[in-house]
C-alpha cells in the first residue's frame, strides 16, 4: 500500500496566493510592500510581525478587490454615494455580538 500526498488548502495569506488573486493593478504595489516588509524582517528579526500583519492586511485586500464591482463601489464611496459601512461602524457591531 502506498500513502499519496495530503493536499491542503493553500494558505491564503501566501504571498503566491495574494498575488494570483490581485487585480493586475494592485499587483505593483502588493509586490513593492512585501518585498520591503521581507527585507526589513531578514535584518531585524522582530519585523516578522510586521510582514506577517502586513500579508493578513493584503489577504483581505486581495477578497475586496477580487469582487467584480470593487471598483465601482469605491468610486461611488468617494463621491458621497452608494450604501457602505464604515469599519468602525462594523467594529461596533462586532462588539455588540461578541458574548
Amino acid at each position: 500500500m502506498t500513502t499519496q500526498p495530503v493536499e491542503l488548502d493553500p494558505d491564503p495569506r501566501d504571498p503566491d496566493v495574494i498575488l494570483a488573486r490581485l487585480p493586475e493593478r494592485e499587483r505593483e504595489r502588493f509586490l513593492r510592500e512585501y518585498e520591503a516588509a521581507a527585507d526589513a524582517a531578514v535584518h531585524e528579526v522582530w519585523r516578522y510581525k510586521q510582514l506577517r500583519e502586513l500579508l493578513h492586511v493584503w489577504h483581505l485586500r486581495s477578497i475586496a478587490y477580487s469582487k467584480p464591482d470593487y471598483y465601482t463601489r469605491w468610486d461611488e464611496i468617494q463621491r458621497g454615494e452608494g450604501e457602505y459601512v464604515t469599519l468602525e461602524e462594523v467594529i461596533a457591531q462586532r462588539e455588540q455580538q461578541a458574548p
